[in-house]
């Protein structure tokens, strides 16, 4: 892993524990800086299954041209996180630069309001494959898929192959 990486891992109530916890544990066990944003810095958000994270910064005091890699964690933070103009603008930027972005389960409701998955294959829980369609995406249910710099997932038990590739990707760059 190249020295001095960093990303970004937005956060809200509700995130799915894993698909944030597994993700920002395996890139710092590769050496790259993780930072935790949210709404407000130093904020307490709870996962679904009640496991807690701290922001270390909220979406409008980081800029985003500073970070290699953007992550996405599902749950139902997503539907939460699509709202706040800063985090489309965050993923639309990191989409301009071909960062890689990650996302997995719920996620890629994030990309779709972001308006980059036009032409993208990607997977997502099957609950959402309807949303990721009319977004213009073509949707696979495959474990992983990787198209350019977006690396999308199903569910947990994708997470190591999610990771893996997610990994693969930012070592590219």
């Amino acid at each position: 892993m190249k020295k001095d990486l960093k990303a970004v891992c937005l956060i809200s109530d509700d995130f799915e524990d894993l698909e944030l916890w597994y993700p920002v544990l395996r890139l710092r066990e590769e050496g790259v800086t993780v930072h935790l944003v949210g709404e407000k810095a130093n904020q307490k958000y709870v996962g679904k299954y009640g496991v807690p994270a701290v922001s270390d910064y909220a979406f409008g005091n980081i800029h985003i041209e500073d970070y290699d890699a953007l992550l996405v964690p599902g749950g139902w933070a997503p539907d939460k996180l699509r709202r706040f103009p800063e985090v489309l603008e965050m993923v639309r930027s990191m989409n301009r630069a071909q960062k890689p972005i990650g996302h997995i389960c719920h996620a890629g409701w994030v990309l779709a309001s972001a308006d980059i998955l036009r032409g993208k294959k990607v997977t997502s829980t099957p609950g959402i494959k309807d949303d990721m369609i009319h977004a213009g995406a073509t949707w696979y249910d495959l474990p992983v898929v990787v198209d350019g710099n977006i690396v999308s997932s199903r569910r947990p038990p994708d997470l190591p192959e999610y990771m893996k590739a997610f990994i693969e990707l930012l070592n590219k760059q």
